[in-house]
C-alpha cells in the first residue's frame, strides 16, 4: 500500500494504523502562529470499532488503504443482523448493528445502498443523499394553525421521527435528506 501525508488525508478515508484498517472520522488541520501545524483526527477501526485520537505533525505519514464501494439491496433484518443482497451475484452480506447503528432508521427493504469495504472488510454503509420514506404515524395538523412554517413530528415507517408540514398526513410518502434526517418535499 501506498503511503500518503496526514495534510492529504480527509473524512471518509481509510488507513492502517497499529495494523489495524481505521477511517477517518474527524480531520482538522491546525496551524497554530509561530508553531509548526500539526493535524488533529480521530479514526475509528472497522474491525473492532475503537476509536483512536491522533496528533501528527503535517509532515508524518500514515499506510492508505484502497476503498471498494459496491451497491447491495438491503433484503431484511433477523436475529443475525442486516442482510444485504448483491444485485448480480445474489450474495449476502452480513452487517452486525456495530456497522449500521447510524444508518439503520434510513434502511428500507428493497431499497440499493453502496456498502463500502476496505481490503474485503466491511467499513460501512454510504447511504445517497436522499431518500423516500412512508408516513406510518403523523398527529392531525390543528385548524388554525396556518402560520408560516409550522411543523409536526411525524414517524417513518424505519421509526425515524421528522419534522414535516401540517399538511402531511399518515400514507404520505415524502423524501428525507439523509444526511440530517430532513424534510425535504413530497414525493410521487
Amino acid at each position: 500500500m501506498a503511503s500518503v501525508p496526514v495534510i492529504n488525508l480527509r473524512k471518509g478515508h481509510a488507513v492502517r494504523h497499529n495494523n489495524d484498517i481505521c477511517v477517518v472520522s474527524d480531520y482538522e488541520l491546525k496551524t497554530p502562529p509561530r508553531m509548526a501545524s500539526y493535524v488533529q483526527m480521530s479514526i475509528r477501526s472497522i474491525t473492532i470499532g475503537k476509536v483512536y485520537n491522533l496528533r501528527m505533525t503535517s509532515n508524518e505519514s500514515m499506510e492508505s488503504v484502497n476503498l471498494n464501494r459496491d451497491s447491495h439491496e438491503y433484503s431484511y433484518k433477523d436475529g443475525d443482523g442486516y442482510h444485504f443482497m448483491h444485485p448480480e451475484t445474489f450474495e449476502d452480506v452480513l452487517l452486525g448493528d456495530d456497522k449500521v447503528k447510524d444508518v439503520k432508521k434510513y434502511l428500507i427493504e428493497g431499497q440499493k445502498y453502496l456498502i463500502v469495504f476496505a481490503d474485503e472488510v466491511v467499513a460501512g454503509i454510504e447511504l445517497p443523499p436522499s431518500i423516500v420514506m412512508e408516513v406510518t404515524e403523523a398527529p392531525e395538523g390543528v385548524r388554525g394553525d396556518s402560520a408560516n412554517n409550522v411543523y409536526k413530528t411525524a414517524t417513518m415507517e424505519t421509526g425515524l421521527d421528522v419534522q414535516v408540514p401540517l399538511f402531511i398526513n399518515r400514507g404520505d410518502k415524502i423524501s428525507v435528506k439523509t444526511e440530517d434526517g430532513s424534510y425535504l418535499g413530497r414525493a410521487n
